[in-house]
């Protein structure tokens, strides 16, 4: 059995391992962590989606408490700006379907077409988002929709990924680099050893296993298991063991960022509860609200633009607030490492993989990574290491190959086509089988049996909400529909939009929510929205 762990590299990755790993194992594994204080994280990723709930959880955090100290705010859908054409926006929304008469309410909608939002008409999320709603009550209580906080079962046990049987209506938006300060104390209060320290070398033994790193000050770190949390360098597992890294870019050619931290008066501003995807002449901005700032960035393919351009380009986004900001340039690496798991070194973060930040994805495969590598962790033998390690990348490497099948799907079927970067997202490769299945799509919405096979974190009204929001490829209400009695439809569709008002009348918004959790004086906790 693998009895310690050396965590190489701080940062989100790095924390959210040590820290999950101690939450499982207590002090029968020894953690360690080693990060350099010369070397900086990305530090953008900011955005998540519903089940990192499952992460705080299973860390026993009470949001009440992590969340001022992180910047965080409640973050229900993505608002799509100027995908399908210029001046229109869409959301996708963390809110399952409804279903009817066995067809879910996505395809009465285009059989009825009650209006031209079908967000709007088919789920609740995206007028709460419209109205700068919070999703929980001044006392904290959620607001009213099916699903059951603690999973209406009374348990008392954590659970995963894997376990989610319903749909979370929230994700969050945090201060990445506050949450990586935040899981520190966790962690080394908890007893992770913390050293400060460059590591200089990576030693192999005969079997071209890692048998120690050396650092800087503190000589030799020895363990079992190392976990490279290096970032896009990949220190351990590229560097140190060899391992290939299979590009992404033929299907998604962004790998270029620049962003800026943005001070605003969220009480000016408001707290709109969502991330905002703008998309951009060679890319997309995305808008993510914390309380207190914007974190905001243009993502863009270098092939169509320089870096020059993409800054003026955002800085002209943002406004005058971005005046004398200081902007962070990043080369992204898109695609995974063949295997994450080599030998005893695992690849968790951006050293495993990265599918551009378009779904808010870069945390999730954090999360993913960590939760699999406590269910494949290691026992004595080394043919249970090789066992182990097989499924493990084998699970991996399905969601990331899950994830870029449906970003690829994103610029596919966006109906924008008003410039060559535009254009050319029509007639790029795709993943494999994917053409099969937007051919399968346009005659019959997305169903658990016509998406990606493995789990990857989506579900088919991801698809469903993303296929009607961009308009680039053409759908049908099934057929069948016709031969139905539409009342019960037209009833449900109704009482969308009836509790949608309803909740927008009566959930304070999300400024004032957080104005209260930060224990801010009444008279400053209401907005004053232009």
């Amino acid at each position: 059995m693998a009895k310690s762990v050396v965590v190489v590299g701080g940062g989100t990755a790095g924390w959210m391992t040590a820290s999950y790993l101690r939450a499982a194992f207590g002090d029968r594994v020894d953690v360690t962590l080693v990060e350099s204080k010369n070397v900086s994280s990305i530090g953008v990723g900011e955005a998540t989606f519903s089940t990192v709930r499952h992460f705080f959880d299973y860390l026993g955090l009470d949001e009440r408490e992590w969340m001022p100290e992180c910047q965080a705010t409640y973050k229900l859908a993505i608002r799509f700006e100027n995908w399908r054409e210029k001046g229109k926006h869409f959301y996708h929304p963390f809110e399952r379907l409804r279903v009817v008469d066995g067809f879910p309410l996505t395809d009465w909608w285009l059989h009825t077409k009650p209006g031209d939002r079908f967000d709007k008409d088919c789920f609740l999320i995206a007028s709460l988002c419209d109205a700068k709603s919070s999703p929980r009550y001044l006392d904290g209580a959620l607001f009213e929709q099916d699903f059951a906080e603690d999973g209406g079962d009374g348990r008392t046990f954590r659970t995963t990924l894997t376990e989610q049987s319903t749909q979370f209506p929230y994700a969050y938006h945090f201060d990445a680099t506050l949450l990586a300060k935040y899981l520190t104390k966790y962690s080394t209060d908890r007893g992770v050893r913390h050293v400060l320290d460059d590591v200089l070398d990576v030693c192999l033994d005969e079997r071209g296993w890692i048998s120690h790193v050396v650092t800087k000050e503190h000589g030799e770190l020895h363990g079992d298991l190392f976990v490279d949390c290096t970032g896009f360098r990949g220190m351990l597992l590229n560097q140190a063991l060899s391992e290939p890294f299979q590009s992404y870019q033929d299907t998604l050619p962004n790998d270029s960022a620049v962003a800026l931290r943005v001070p605003v008066d969220m009480a000016e501003r408001g707290l709109r509860p969502c991330t905002t995807a703008t998309a951009q002449d060679a890319g997309w901005i995305w808008t993510i609200p914390l309380f207190g700032r914007i974190g905001t960035g243009y993502v863009y393919a270098s092939d169509y633009t320089t870096p020059e351009e993409a800054e003026r380009t955002l800085r002209e986004f943002v406004g005058p607030e971005a005046a004398d900001l200081e902007a962070n340039h990043i080369r992204m690496r898109i695609g995974r490492s063949e295997r994450s798991w080599v030998n005893n070194c695992v690849a968790v973060g951006l050293s495993s993989g990265f599918v551009e930040p378009l779904e808010s994805t870069g945390i999730f495969f954090i999360q993913n990574a960590i939760e699999q590598l406590v269910k494949h962790f290691p026992g004595a033998g080394e043919a249970d290491w090789s066992t182990l390690r097989h499924s493990y990348n084998r699970q991996v490497g399905h969601v990331m190959d899950g994830v870029r099948e449906f970003l690829v799907l994103h610029y596919y079927a966006a109906a924008r086509d008003d410039n060559q970067y535009w254009k050319d997202t029509k007639t790029r490769p795709l993943p494999d089988g994917l053409a099969e299945r937007i051919e399968q799509w346009q005659a019959k919405l997305p169903d658990t049996e016509s998406v990606f096979p493995y789990y990857h974190g989506f579900e088919p009204y991801s698809y469903t909400a993303m296929l009607l929001g961009l308009g680039g490829v053409p759908v049908q209400a099934p057929p069948t529909l016709a031969l139905f009695d539409d009342s019960a439809a037209t009833k449900e569709l109704q009482l969308v939009r009836d509790q949608a008002e309803q909740l927008v009348s009566r959930l304070p918004s999300q400024y004032e929510y957080f104005a209260h959790l930060h224990g801010l004086p009444p008279e400053q906790r209401s907005t004053r929205v232009r």
